[in-house]
C-alpha cells in the first residue's frame, strides 16, 4: 500500500530502539523511550501560501529527521509497520 500525505504533511518511520543503555543495561520494552529520529517515507506537495503559491517542503524522501517526543500523534499501520504522519513544522532538523 502506498501513502501520499497532503499539503505540508510528512510520513516518517521511527528508527529502531536501542535495547541496551551505554552502560550495558538491558532495557525491557516498557522502560524504553520512543526514538525521536526517523526516516522520511513520503512528503506532501507543499504548504499553500496566502497568495496561492505552494512552497515546497524542506525535507525529501530518504532524509533522516529529528522530531519532538510528542510530535506526530497521528500514527497509522501500513503493511504491519507503524508510520507517523506529522506536519513539517514538527520536524526540528535533518541529520546529514
Amino acid at each position: 500500500m502506498k501513502i501520499r500525505p497532503l499539503y505540508d504533511r510528512v510520513v516518517v518511520r521511527r528508527k529502531e530502539e536501542e535495547e541496551t543503555t551505554a552502560g550495558g543495561i538491558l532495557l525491557p520494552g516498557s522502560a524504553k523511550e520512543k526514538p525521536n529520529q526517523g526516516e522520511v517515507i513520503a512528503v506532501g506537495e507543499g504548504k499553500s501560501l496566502d497568495n496561492g503559491e505552494v512552497r515546497p517542503l524542506a525535507v525529501k524522501v530518504g532524509d533522516t529527521v529529528v522530531f519532538g517526543q510528542y510530535a506526530g500523534s497521528n500514527t497509522i499501520d501500513v503493511d504491519g509497520e507503524e508510520l507517523i504522519i506529522m506536519g513539517e513544522s514538527e520536524i526540528f532538523a535533518v541529520v546529514e
